[in-house]
């Protein structure tokens, strides 16, 4: 004979946080600062709520960090360029 066995429900899994999803979306548009601040605000809902997501809002600003080092490296080296080519000239 065949028992009946309920039916199992599958764990309820936690919503993903919008905010860091919106952070890691910004960051790779390459609004960095604001995914910066969006993706902090993001972690630490986070942490509060429980929340997933953790991983949208560490993605978001590790990008918009690299991002900001990497534009500021390269300022700094067309303008060291800039200024030795001028000074080569005159």
């Amino acid at each position: 004979m065949t028992a009946n066995v309920p039916a199992t429900s599958p764990a309820a899994q936690a919503p993903t946080n919008v905010l860091s999803v919106v952070a890691f979306v910004l960051s790779l548009l390459g609004f960095n600062v604001i995914a910066i601040i969006l993706g902090a605000i993001g972690l630490s809902q986070v942490k509060k709520t429980g929340e997933r997501g953790r991983g949208f809002a560490l993605a978001a600003i590790w990008i918009g960090v690299i991002s900001i080092v990497l534009f500021v490296i390269l300022i700094v080296s067309i303008s060291v360029f800039a200024a030795a080519r001028v000074s080569a000239i005159g």
